[in-house]
This record gives C-alpha cells, sequence and structure tokens, in this order.
C-alpha cells in the first residue's frame, strides 16, 4: 500500500517510526528536514498524487489542541480538536482536504506524546467539566489504525481522564482494535453515512453502506458509544426518497435507543476549497449542482438548504429523541 516513506531527521530514531519502516520493508526511503518541504510546494498534482500517496512521518511541533469551532460540538460546552494525521484513506469528491493541501501525501505526526500533554493539561485546567476532543477532522481516526496505531495509543489516555470525552470520527471498517479491548464510556465512534446512490458516485475508496453499518453494528453490541454523522447532505433530485430509505436502513441496523449522538450538516465549503477542487475535477457533477457563493462559503441555495435540513431532520426525529441530535449550522 504504501511503496516510500519521507522521514524527518528529527524523529527518524522514534519507536513509533521504526514499527511503521518494519511494516513496509521495500519501502523507499527519502530523508528529509521537514515535512513541508514535500508537502507543501505548490507545482504538485493531487490528483495524480492521490493514486499512490507517500507516507511522510513527521513531528509535530505546536499547537497539538486547537478550539473547535464555534457551534461545532455533541453537547459538551468546551470543545477541542487535534489532528494526529493529514489528508485520507479514502477520496471522497466533497472532501475539503482537496482544497486544503497542495499534496495528497499522507502525513503522521509521529510523536503522539506531544498531543497527549496537551490533552492532560487542558483537562487539568477544569477537571469538574467534560470536555470533548474531536479526532479526524483532518483525517480520518480509523483508516489508517494497523499503520498508525492512532486509537491503540489514544484510548488508555482517555481511560485515565475522568471529563474527557473522544470522539473517533470516521468511514472505516478497521474496528479489530475496539473489539479486542473494552469499550471506553467517554469514548464516541462516530461513522459518517450517505445513501447508497450518494455514495457509490462520491466516496471512492471508502467502505460501503453495508459494511459501515456492520462495523457500527458490532461495536455497538460490544457496548462501544455510536455516534451517526450525516454530514454532508448531498443534492439529488429525490433526495427526500434517498435520506428516508438511508435512514429506515440504519436504524433497522443500530439500536436507536443506545446512540449517543445523530448530527446534520449541509455540503459547504470555504469559496477558495471550491475553486481549487473544481479546478481538479471540472467534470465533477457534484459541483454542477445548485450552488451559490454566501460570504466566502459555497453551499446550496439558502432556500434549498433549509429545506433539505429541515426534511432530514424532520425524518430523523421519527426515530430519535431531540436531546441526541445535534444539527450543524456553520
Amino acid at each position: 500500500m504504501i511503496d516510500t516513506l519521507y522521514i524527518e531527521s528529527a524523529i527518524a530514531e522514534h519507536p513509533r517510526v521504526a514499527a511503521i519502516r518494519r511494516r513496509f520493508p521495500e519501502a523507499r526511503v527519502i530523508d528529509c528536514e521537514r515535512y513541508g518541504e514535500v508537502f507543501n510546494p505548490k507545482a504538485q498534482n493531487f490528483r495524480l498524487q492521490k493514486q499512490n500517496p507517500a507516507l511522510i512521518l513527521a513531528g509535530k511541533h505546536q499547537k497539538f489542541v486547537l478550539p473547535a469551532p464555534a457551534g461545532y460540538g455533541i453537547g459538551g460546552e468546551q470543545n477541542y480538536y487535534f489532528s494526529h494525521m493529514l489528508n485520507c484513506l479514502y477520496d471522497c469528491r466533497y472532501c475539503f482536504l482537496q482544497g486544503m493541501y497542495q499534496s495528497a501525501n499522507y502525513v503522521l505526526f509521529v510523536n503522539y506524546e506531544d498531543f497527549q500533554r496537551q490533552i492532560r493539561d487542558i483537562c487539568r485546567e477544569t477537571p469538574q467539566q467534560a470536555i470533548y476532543f474531536f479526532s479526524g477532522y483532518d483525517c480520518d481516526s480509523l483508516a489508517l489504525e494497523p499503520v498508525t496505531g492512532f486509537a491503540e495509543a489514544f484510548l488508555p489516555l482517555f481511560a485515565e481522564l475522568p471529563n474527557a470525552w473522544l470522539e473517533l470520527r470516521t468511514k472505516s471498517t478497521q474496528i479489530r482494535g475496539l473489539l479486542n479491548r473494552p469499550a471506553l464510556e467517554r469514548c464516541v465512534v462516530a461513522f459518517s453515512l450517505s445513501p447508497e446512490s450518494v455514495a457509490d458516485k462520491v466516496e471512492a475508496k471508502a467502505p460501503s453502506l453495508s459494511k459501515r453499518l456492520e462495523a457500527a453494528a458490532k461495536l455497538q453490541q460490544q457496548g462501544w458509544r455510536i455516534g451517526l454523522r450525516f454530514d454532508p447532505l448531498i443534492y439529488q433530485h429525490h433526495y427526500r426518497e434517498q435520506y428516508r430509505q438511508l435512514f429506515a436502513r440504519v436504524f433497522s441496523t443500530i439500536d436507536a435507543a443506545a446512540l449517543h449522538s445523530v448530527s446534520l450538516g449541509v455540503f459547504r465549503l470555504p469559496e477558495h476549497f471550491f475553486k481549487k477542487m473544481h479546478k481538479l475535477y471540472p467534470d465533477e457533477r457534484l459541483f454542477a449542482s445548485p450552488l451559490r457563493n454566501t460570504a466566502g462559503m459555497v453551499s446550496y441555495k439558502t432556500e434549498l438548504e433549509q429545506a433539505m435540513m429541515e426534511d432530514c431532520a424532520d425524518m430523523l426525529l421519527q426515530y430519535i429523541p431531540s436531546e441526541r441530535f445535534f444539527p450543524c449550522r456553520l
């Protein structure tokens, strides 16, 4: 899967680097001083690189944990996000990462200990208040778990912190490591889901809806808290029927009474991300949808956006109580 490894010289002897090198013994290894030398140059072809990304092993030096945007969350008052990795194994056409980054290569920050230290410090500041930490903002939390060991490394930390919650956002079926350990009370495994007709068109390389639901059901049966993320909502002419069928299928598999949370949000992108993505994929039908630019954000026309949110919210609330529903208004 990985045939080229770039390794920053400063972390070349890190135990996590050694483990990854053992996993890919045939990979070409290229030394670099800073990952930005490989990742940031503008003269790169994201679309071409996506066919065979390299893995860049690096150290992060600052801003390990950041406040989540206002209005983002699943019930907590203090919300943070952190990214142990940049870029994703999957190739979802709506994903903002292809508009944000110059490169499709993966960057893995191997110094997990520094992330963990800052998470501990934040939790100590308000020990009586629940604090939510979201992974999977710049990557899929679990898709490369066999390589990164991310969940394996971070779940013990969150087990020690009585006021810390962790969300693992994923489309992945890489759940073996979770099934092989006791469920963590304050961890939410949140699956991103779309109608099958949408996923088939715009979620390349991601597991099928059936596989994701099977993984979520297995985790739920073992006691893990499950979240459902219907984000982004994608417009098609018969979207009401497509999402009605999706919700019926989901809740015939997942125990709604045991769910932690359900969120909902529409397709939206910063204008400069959208322009770059449209240039990469000029024939993509998704970008020919009834979109408009409002204050630098590209999304559906206001009336359509509101209708989609209201229609899907009404359908979801037939299955779940309102206190577990978190529509995203960003």
